[in-house]
C-alpha cells in the first residue's frame, strides 16, 4: 500500500500542487483531496500548515485522504446544496463521492478525512 504524506501551506497555489502530486490517482480522489485543502484555506485562513495524507495507490480497491490541521474547533459540515448559493457545496460533493468521511480531533489538531473506492 502506497502512502503519501505531504506538509503544505494551504494556500490557494497549493491546490493545484496537490493535484499535481496526485496526477496519478482517480479524478476523484483529486477532487476530494483538493476538497479538503480548500476548507481549511476558507474555514480555518490562507497559510494555515497542514499535513495531506492519501494511503492507497492508483489500482488499489480503496483510497484513504486525510488533510490534519492545527485548529481542533472547528469542523466540516454537511450544508444541502442549492442551485443559488455560491459556495457551501464542497462537502456535499465530498458526502456523494466517498463511502464515509469524518473528523478525528485531539487538543492540538484535527484531521478531516475520507474513503473511497477507486
Amino acid at each position: 500500500m502506497t502512502h503519501l504524506e505531504l506538509h503544505l501551506l494551504a494556500t490557494p497555489k497549493a491546490a493545484p500542487e496537490l493535484r499535481h502530486w496526485l496526477r496519478d490517482h482517480p479524478y476523484d480522489v483529486r477532487l476530494c483531496a483538493t476538497e479538503l485543502l480548500t476548507n481549511v484555506i476558507e474555514h480555518i485562513g490562507e497559510g494555515t500548515p497542514v499535513t495531506v495524507r492519501v494511503i492507497g495507490a492508483p489500482g488499489h480497491c480503496s483510497t484513504r485522504i486525510e488533510v490534519t490541521d492545527p485548529d481542533p474547533r472547528t469542523r466540516p459540515v454537511l450544508l444541502p446544496a442549492t442551485e443559488t448559493e455560491q459556495s457551501g457545496r464542497g462537502m456535499a460533493v465530498l458526502d456523494s463521492l466517498t463511502d464515509r468521511w469524518g473528523v478525528d480531533r485531539t487538543q492540538d489538531h484535527k484531521t478531516v478525512w475520507c474513503e473511497l473506492r477507486n
